[in-house]
């Protein structure tokens, strides 16, 4: 019988002996003889003060077990004939050593056929292994990028989105119970395109769709798709779904699909139309019951190539907009729940018009940084309006004024905060810094509405006009706004004499809502003079303060 012993390399080896160490001292320190020797005397004591209850005899040592002291031992040579005899001595091999060398020989032996059994030293056997993996990496190495995560984010974390909630629920169910769905003969979507400004979220809500179903997720940029070498766009595409099919039900998803999924407009550009052509094969390659769904982002769907949009591939779009007041207080009430605060969130949320859930989360963190740079203990209302504009607009550092220049600013700016408070738009303050006031909100906008945002940039102009017969060069922002939102009026909301545009109905309507603004400014120019009062002084003055200032004539 031929026995076939491991042939262990040096590093197997050292950790074959080390363990065995380890092994052996944990060994000894368990079945070693800690027990307390006594002497004659005392062993005689408990002898005939009768509290010795047992005694064994293992070797030279006899164990005597007490009531009082637990067990002890003596020197069975020490022991004499009359003490033997008031005692029933048990004889006992001493077999611990012998069973330790044993124990410890068994865990060797066990260890090394662990080592032979799972990994097999035969080199005929490592050299085919090292083969098998040299001819395996290209693929280990394409495939490493392309792993599914488990998502945390659950719809209970996002605040404000009501309305996509139930739109995705259908989803939700069907990569829980698909079988539903095909016993009754239905078909999930196989895409779903989220539309909406950036910040909105989008990427979050994907996560929660994936979380609330319990299945992984494959997260991809679009422009992680796009390369300066011909090929590896689409395949990376078939990559990304080869592993989500490979882990169904599943979901992909696509940020900024835009950028791969533009319309082929007969530019030649090999490589975006190729990944393109891949990520369309691919949606139509798999079958309605692999459950995978696809959702992909977007923020202009205008752009993209109308193959997407098919039904069959992307044809459900759920549109993610700005939230509104209401769904503000609730994203707010998320970020706020782990910060100390001492403020109204439904005010906070009137004064965020046109903040994102990205912009929201930042402002708190503003916020709350600032509080700390100020040693105070909780958040107020007044450290949002702090860092708002270091939000809206970033941080801009001042730029130093000549007094005379100081004069100007405060006049121009003390135009358009009455104008604004005249008109009633919302704001929260106004500083000599401030290049805008205020942003209209979500359209649909009203005629009167975009007309009193004209006013508010002219009348920082006519203010000047009037005190100092001109204005400065600040005016530039105030004088493009005002283009802007003219040409929009006259060339696509259709708010002019006619709906026959031209540049002169532009200019008319500048130049009537110019001669009102100033007007009315000329007719309270004695308020306007508090304002720009309160601005010289301050260098900021909020609405309720101006409200205030105004009160005589509102």
């Amino acid at each position: 019988m031929n026995i076939t012993w491991p042939n262990f390399n040096r590093n197997q080896l050292i950790l074959l002996i080390s363990g065995g160490v380890i092994v052996f001292l944990l060994m000894y320190a368990l079945l070693r003889d800690n027990t307390d020797t006594v002497s004659l005397a005392e062993a005689a004591h408990l002898i005939e003060a009768g509290t010795v209850e047992n005694a064994v005899m293992d070797g030279e040592y006899t164990y005597l077990t007490t009531r009082d002291y637990g067990v002890v031992k003596i020197q069975s040579a020490q022991l004499s004939r009359e003490l033997v005899a008031q005692l029933k001595i048990e004889h006992k091999g001493s077999y611990g050593w012998i069973l330790l060398i044993l124990i410890f020989g068994g865990i060797i032996g066990a260890l090394g056929w662990v080592y032979k059994s799972r990994y097999p030293l035969d080199k005929s056997n490592v050299r085919e292994e090292s083969t098998a993996l040299k001819a395996k990496e290209p693929d280990s190495v394409s495939n490493a990028s392309v792993t599914p995560v488990k998502s945390n984010v659950r719809f209970s974390d996002i605040g404000g989105i009501s309305d996509v909630k139930e739109e995705l629920e259908e989803i939700i169910d069907f990569l829980r119970n698909p079988k539903r769905y095909y016993n009754f003969g239905a078909r999930m979507p196989r895409g779903v395109l989220l539309v909406g400004p950036p910040g909105v979220g989008k990427t979050m809500i994907a996560k929660a769709v994936a979380a609330e179903a319990d299945v992984p997720f494959f997260y991809q940029s679009g422009a992680s798709f796009v390369h300066i070498y011909v090929g590896m766009g689409a395949k990376r595409v078939h990559e990304l779904f080869a592993a989500a099919k490979k882990n169904a039900p599943s979901i992909i998803f696509i940020d900024e699909i835009d950028a791969v999924g533009k319309k082929r407009d007969g530019g030649r550009n090999d490589e975006r139309e190729g990944t393109l052509n891949q990520l369309l094969t691919e949606m139509d390659g798999f079958e309605e019951t692999a459950g995978i769904v696809v959702i992909a982002a977007t923020n202009n769907i205008e752009v993209m190539d109308s193959a997407l949009l098919r039904a069959g591939r992307f044809d459900r779009r759920i549109f993610v907009e700005l939230p509104t007041a209401s769904e503000r207080a609730s994203i707010l009430e998320k970020y706020l729940h782990h910060v100390p605060y001492e403020l109204s969130i439904d005010e906070l949320a009137k004064m965020t018009v046109g903040f994102n859930g990205a912009s929201l989360a930042a402002l708190t963190n503003e916020a709350a940084l600032l509080c700390l740079r100020k040693n105070e203990f909780q958040v107020k209302i007044e450290h949002f309006l702090a860092v708002k504009d270091k939000v809206m607009f970033g941080k801009k550092k001042l730029a130093m004024l000549s007094e005379k220049q100081r004069h100007y600013q405060a006049r121009y700016q003390a135009g358009k905060v009455f104008a604004a408070t005249w008109s009633d738009l919302p704001y929260d303050k106004i500083t000599l810094s401030n290049e805008s006031i205020t942003h209209l909100g979500a359209e649909p906008l009203l005629k009167h509405e975009i007309e009193s945002q004209i006013r508010i940039n002219l009348a920082g102009i006519a203010a000047c006009e009037l005190r100092f017969g001109e204005h400065a060069s600040n005016a530039a922002h105030d004088v493009s706004a005002v283009r802007e939102l003219a040409h929009a009026m006259i060339y696509e909301y259709g708010m002019g004499p006619s709906f026959s545009a031209n540049e002169q109905n532009c200019d008319d309507l500048i130049g009537r809502l110019y001669v009102e603004v100033k007007m009315l400014l000329e007719r309270y120019s004695h308020s306007v003079d508090k304002l720009e009062t309160i601005l010289s002084e301050y260098e900021q003055i909020s609405k309720a303060l101006a409200r205030e200032t105004m009160n005589d004539i509102l």
